[in-house]
C-alpha cells in the first residue's frame, strides 16, 4: 500500500487529526505541545499520529500536504496548517467554528 493511500485512510478515519511530534500527553516539541493545548482549550475531539513512530508517513506527509514542518492539523481531510495558523485561527474564533462543523456532521 502506498504512503498516499495510508495517509488518505488515516484522514478518512479521523475527522480531526493532528500529525505531531510525540503524543498529546508527551509532546516532543513545543509547537506540537502548543497545538495540543489549543485543541484542548477549544474542546476538540481529535486524534493524533506520532510521526516519530512511522518514517514513511513522516516523510510522505510532507509531499502529500506540500507542508514541510510539523505539527500538521487536518479537519475533515483538509490541511488546516501548523502551529502558527492554528494559533491565529483560535485567536480569531475561527478554529472553534471549524471544529463545530465536524461535530454537526457527525
Amino acid at each position: 500500500m502506498s504512503v498516499t493511500v495510508r495517509i488518505e485512510q488515516l484522514l478518512q478515519a479521523h475527522p480531526v487529526l493532528l500529525f505531531m511530534k510525540g503524543t498529546p500527553d508527551f509532546p516532543q516539541c513545543g509547537f506540537s505541545g502548543k497545538t495540543v493545548q489549543i485543541l484542548r482549550a477549544s474542546g476538540a475531539d481529535f486524534q493524533h499520529f506520532n510521526i516519530f513512530e512511522d518514517e514513511e508517513i513522516r516523510e510522505g506527509l510532507k509531499t502529500y500536504s506540500n507542508w514541510p514542518t510539523y505539527p500538521q492539523l487536518y479537519i475533515k481531510g483538509e490541511l488546516v496548517g501548523g502551529c502558527d495558523i492554528v494559533i491565529d485561527l483560535y485567536e480569531k474564533g475561527e478554529l472553534v467554528q471549524l471544529l463545530a462543523a465536524v461535530t454537526v456532521e457527525a
